[in-house]
């Protein structure tokens, strides 16, 4: 049931705005109450989109999600990705879904989901270790 307009809107959200290509298109994608739930944390509004994208655009040099496979029912949208990139030279690949809720031609709320020791595992113990201590909010567990 892809292919739909919100399916679309969904895609154009991770593919151009959440990769950094198309900037400007947030306020087009996200609703002006938009909440994001990524993982533990919690971005609100246009302001924090911004906010979650220039994380991600700071961590990953060369940033890209490309959407796998898309479901769409009613007013909701979930979205398989993958997001590949470089941190400190290390080449990452991860795999997430997103659950995109709609409310007037627009996302209002994301719950989105992605394996966090899979990050670890792949940028190896020290570059993880420096991710959290210098970006404390990505949410690495402490026991």
């Amino acid at each position: 049931m892809s292919g739909t307009p919100q399916a679309e809107i969904a895609r154009r959200a991770l593919e151009q705005v959440c990769s950094g290509r198309d900037p400007e298109a947030l306020a087009a994608v996200y609703h002006p109450e938009f909440v994001d739930h990524v993982n533990t944390l919690e971005y609100r509004g246009h302001e924090g989109a911004r906010q979650s994208v220039a994380l991600y655009l700071e961590l990953f040099d060369d940033l890209r999600f490309e959407v796998t496979d898309q479901v769409s029912e009613g007013d909701r949208v979930a979205s398989r990705w993958t997001l590949c990139g470089t941190h400190r030279g290390r080449a990452v690949r991860l795999t997430g879904i997103v659950i995109s809720r709609f409310q007037d031609g627009r996302i209002v709320e994301d719950h989105a989901a992605s394996d966090t020791m899979e990050l670890v595992r792949q940028l190896g113990a020290w570059r993880s270790l420096l991710l959290a201590v210098r970006h404390p909010r990505l949410g690495f567990k402490r026991s």
